[in-house]
């Protein structure tokens, strides 16, 4: 099996671990293609906490709870960091928590704002919505997922990040993210 490994002279790093975020609107993948990628770096992924928080949540979230969610999984990605293999892949991050405070509660925390501004990822992956939306009882935006992919790339423009935009079905979403990746720095070694 070939590996894929970055060059780590190309890329500004603050650890040996290279970081990609996966973001994107509800339903358009960032799991799946986490896990994939995952798998094929063989490393690990940090799962969406808000995901598991909010289904065991018995009463309507709060802003606190967002901070909540938000303090959990940098938490889970930095005990990830620790056994990752070269690169950890994070399914979702502040970007989210940010627009979905403004969207839902039209207010940020400052802890969120702050930690964005502090948080580095390598990679910023952004998945597309052109896949079918699939329900789910923690789903909420269903006709928003292309108002809120503007959003967060507008979020990543402004942060000057560096971002690829992942499409395609399903099966092709997980060989695009790979050649995202590769124009990213990734070379063969």
């Amino acid at each position: 099996m070939i590996k894929i490994f970055p060059d780590l002279s190309a890329i500004n790093h603050q650890s040996s671990i290279y970081k990609v975020a996966i973001l994107g609107a509800e339903s358009t993948g960032k799991t799946t293609l986490a896990k994939q990628l995952a798998d094929h770096y063989e490393s690990i992924f940090v799962p969406e906490f808000a995901r598991e928080f909010i289904e065991n949540l018995n009463r309507p979230y709060t802003l606190d709870d967002i901070v909540a969610i938000a303090k959990q999984h940098q938490q889970n990605e930095q005990e990830a960091m620790r056994i990752a293999n070269k690169i950890l892949f994070t399914d979702t991050e502040l970007i989210i928590a940010k627009v979905w405070c403004e969207e839902k509660f039209k207010s940020v925390p400052d802890y969120i704002s702050e930690q964005l501004q502090a948080q580095k990822y390598d990679l910023y992956i952004l998945t597309a919505n052109d896949i079918p939306w699939e329900n789910d009882p923690v789903r909420e935006n269903p006709d928003k997922r292309d108002y809120l992919f503007k959003l967060y790339e507008k979020e990543l423009k402004e942060m000057k990040a560096n971002y690829k935009i992942i499409d395609g079905t399903a099966e092709t979403r997980y060989l695009n993210a790979i050649q995202a990746m590769v124009a990213s720095g990734f070379i063969f070694f």
